[in-house]
């Protein structure tokens, strides 16, 4: 585990740089906004749960990302219902 201090963006820059070990995001969507709007994802792995969430649902995940394309790499049926989806994003022109 590597600890680091100051501008997140930057320090996953280098750390990316620097290692050929895939880095790995979990937890906190402002860090994973600010690397996706920065290019610095190499894939984004979404789970979809058979729910809707219509009236109790907050705020949309990618809010205030740029559009982005996303290639399918690899899905997989985690429970008979819910998917496990790998993409490869690409900066929408």
């Amino acid at each position: 585990m590597t600890v680091v201090s100051g501008d997140a963006v930057e320090a996953v820059r280098r750390l990316k740089e620097g290692s050929d070990v895939r880095l790995r995001s979990h937890g906190s969507l402002t860090l994973n906004r600010a690397l996706l709007a920065a290019g610095l994802v190499d894939r984004i792995q979404v789970t979809v749960f058979p729910v809707i969430t219509g009236q109790t649902g907050v705020q949309p995940i990618f809010e205030g990302v740029p559009d982005f394309d996303l290639e399918l790499l690899e899905s997989r049926t985690l429970d008979g219902n819910t998917q496990e989806l790998t993409y490869h994003p690409t900066l929408h022109a």
